[in-house]
């Protein structure tokens, strides 16, 4: 079975899923989580310990394939070089753990999940809820790990 590892990449917080693929058009999510850091600590840090959990989780459900959400560009220089900071690690870890990595922006995530590439978050959701049969609850769970789910099904209706 075909299995993606979908991430939405940040060095406070990275979403993170897991989808199986069941047959040509179904999907299910096996794993999913968001991973948060501890703001005291130096942003090296942050990636580093985000790096050494997700080997583990790598190691323990054997994706083939990585699918992580590219940077768009903000007014925020700082976030913008530790979330790119935070990619890159997780780009090399996918590479010397010999996944297959591919990246889509937001608007491709957009238009595939709901076929509109001005979507909000919101319209997402509603349709990870649809297509995946998973509850979006909000209390549960934080937007990077849905926005991971997303990235991971935009990459298992895209490539074949």
């Amino acid at each position: 079975m075909k299995r993606i590892l979908g991430i939405d990449p940040g060095y406070d917080r990275l979403g993170l899923a897991i989808l199986e693929k069941k047959s040509n058009t179904e999907y299910e999510v096996i794993y999913s989580d968001c991973l948060e850091s501890d703001r005291k600590k130096e942003i090296s840090e942050r990636i580093f310990i985000f790096g050494k959990e997700l080997k583990k989780i790598i190691g323990k459900y054997k994706p083939s394939e990585l699918a992580i959400e590219k940077l768009f560009f903000t007014n925020n220089q700082k976030t913008v070089m530790g979330v790119s900071e935070a990619r890159g690690a997780i780009i090399f870890l996918a590479q010397v753990l010999n996944l297959k990595i591919f990246e889509y922006t937001p608007l491709q995530i957009k238009i595939a999940m709901t076929g509109y590439g001005k979507a909000d978050k919101n319209q997402v959701y509603f349709m990870l809820q649809k297509i995946l049969k998973i509850k979006v609850n909000k209390a549960k769970k934080l937007d990077d790990e849905y926005d991971a789910i997303a990235v991971a099904y935009t990459h298992g209706i895209s490539v074949k």
